[in-house]
């Protein structure tokens, strides 16, 4: 697994989209989850202090070692998509197309996953980035992502919206490369964990990206605009894994 937050999403398979009170709660969240055995957490503009969030967990890992990918979701300004990478973010994520937050993404070589709903908004996010966020994903349901999926056969889709956990198989096995999870999610540690385990490779730190649609999504090459990732264990920072990672286009 290179880091490439694509990658990591295809593995990890559920993506833990935070709304917090606080910062302090949010920094507690994302800490219990990492140590379940999660990597990749999305916080969002939503809980207030956010980005001093971002800038406190970027530097932490997983509980395999390996760095942290904390990304920003609900950006849809411009300066929201800055605030974020300056505070260390992996990746972006807005709710609906964002144009402001697509061009400074384009702009810093930051991964942006870029919402829609209708095929036209999601296949234009993908051109441009590789991956969409489908949202609201409950309103279509699992046969709308398999739908999408069959006409994007190469794209990262990661439907977010009224999703359980218990529903993350239905919803792998329509074609989404990982799914959003807002609520549902146990607070004991015993079970979080069983929840990340239940999805994870069985090596968690080698190469393998599990099969089906999602391994095409992380795979293959999109028409748009290569994105790249995030380093490995023992670089030296937010700013410099950005600088010197390798490319990855899913």
């Amino acid at each position: 697994m290179t880091g490439h937050p694509y990658e990591v999403l295809a593995a990890q398979r559920l993506l833990p989209v935070l709304r917090n009170t606080d910062a302090d709660e949010a920094v507690r969240a994302t800490t219990a989850l990492l140590a379940a055995g999660c990597r990749a957490v999305e916080l969002t503009t939503s809980t207030p202090g956010w980005a001093g969030a971002v800038a406190r967990t970027a530097e932490l890992a997983d509980a395999h070692g390996r760095p942290a990918l904390i990304g920003v979701g609900t950006v849809t300004t411009a300066a929201q998509a800055r605030a974020a990478l300056d505070a260390g973010a992996a990746f972006l994520v807005s709710p609906y197309p964002a144009p402001e937050v697509r061009e400074v993404a384009a702009r810093r070589g930051a991964v942006f996953v870029e919402g829609g709903f209708t095929p036209g908004e999601i296949a234009s996010a993908v051109r441009a980035c590789g991956a969409a966020k489908v949202f609201p994903a409950h309103v279509g349901g699992p046969g709308f992502v398999r739908s999408l999926r069959a006409v994007l056969p190469d794209a990262v889709l990661i439907p977010t919206g009224g999703i359980g956990p218990d529903d993350v198989p239905d919803w792998i096995a329509a074609g989404a490369t990982a799914v959003g999870i807002g609520s549902g999610l146990p607070s004991d540690p015993e079970a979080l964990a069983a929840v990340f385990a239940r999805f994870r490779p069985a090596v968690p730190a080698g190469p393998a990206v599990p099969a089906g649609p999602a391994a095409s999504a992380v795979s293959a090459v999109p028409a748009g605009p290569a994105v790249p990732g995030r380093g490995v264990p023992g670089d030296p920072g937010p700013a410099s894994r950005r600088a010197a990672a390798p490319e990855f286009r899913p």
